[in-house]
């Protein structure tokens, strides 16, 4: 007997939680954290930073490779 009244209390409070709380913050959806970022933190963001990065400093301008062609295009 005692545990049907702690489930009616228990469904009771969550239905007044539910009737009290505004519309707009029932239906106002969360941003969910990416799995990458949940199971290991800031290291698959540093690792693409990092990538990024490395493969932007290998790509070389075609001023540097060759100055001549410079003054063909102007």
């Amino acid at each position: 007997m005692g545990d049907e009244l702690k489930l009616v209390k228990y469904i009771t409070e969550q239905v007044v939680t539910y009737i009290e709380t505004p519309r707009e913050e029932r239906h106002h959806t969360e941003f969910k954290e990416p799995w990458s970022t949940k199971w290991f933190g800031m290291i698959p963001i540093s690792l693409s930073l990092w990538r990024s990065n490395a493969r932007s400093s290998r790509e070389v301008s075609w001023e540097e490779q060759d100055p001549s062609l410079k003054e063909h295009v102007n």
